[in-house]
């Protein structure tokens, strides 16, 4: 009973975090591209923070079983920026930067209740709250880490846009359709998990170097 009990709080714990991170994300490049003068996301609903906004089924099924999924782009009408290329890079790196600050943010409010809750009221509730935060800080990392990747339809892929001619650019955009489907067999693979680790290791470490100092200051 104590092991499907620990199961079913970890499965919730992760809802909640992926949940958080996709919805964070989404919203950032609605908003940014708002601010740009693209009111698409306003008009279709998605300049929400509602998780159900932005919730594809299957994309949330498999990130929650698998680690692997997606959310509902954001509509994105690059006619109405000034500068499609730039504006477009500044949009797709609002997804990625938004996940690194609420990373953060969970980082700091993790220590903070480690030392002020946790150490004085270890509990079923209290380690379900530890779970939560910790997990929000981990996998918007490995979030923004991922969507970094150049590779369609990726963020990383408009960042790296900005820097290309515009035929070049056109043709990256070519591959998009394909990009899904190859990424899926990459992770099955295991391919892109080591790719990644590459990348989010370094980071976890700095992570861990920042949440120990924060805690090292608080007690």
């Amino acid at each position: 009973m104590g092991y499907l009990a620990n199961s079913l709080s970890e499965l919730l714990a992760r809802f909640i975090v992926l949940f958080t991170a996709i919805t964070v994300h989404e919203y950032a490049h609605g908003l940014i591209a708002y601010k740009l003068g693209d009111p698409t996301a306003k008009y279709a609903g998605r300049l929400s923070l509602n998780p159900l906004s932005h919730l594809d089924p299957i994309g949330a099924l498999c990130m929650v079983f698998f680690r692997f999924g997606w959310a509902k782009p954001v509509p994105i009408n690059p006619m109405y920026f000034k500068d499609r290329k730039r504006d477009s890079a500044i949009v797709a790196l609002a997804g990625p930067l938004s996940n690194i600050i609420l990373a953060f943010l969970s980082t700091i409010v993790f220590a903070v209740y480690y030392v002020y809750v946790y150490l004085n009221f270890p509990n079923f509730v209290t380690q379900f709250i530890y779970t939560v935060f910790m997990q929000l800080a981990v996998v918007n990392i490995s979030f923004a880490v991922f969507n970094l990747i150049p590779f369609p339809p990726l963020d990383g892929s408009k960042i790296l846009g900005a820097f290309l001619s515009y035929e070049n650019y056109g043709r990256l955009l070519q591959y998009e359709r394909f990009g899904f489907p190859v990424l899926i067999l990459l992770s099955l693979t295991g391919f892109l998990g080591r790719i990644l680790s590459l990348f989010i290791n370094p980071l976890f470490s700095l992570w861990l170097k920042m949440l120990n100092g924060l805690i090292s200051i608080l007690l």
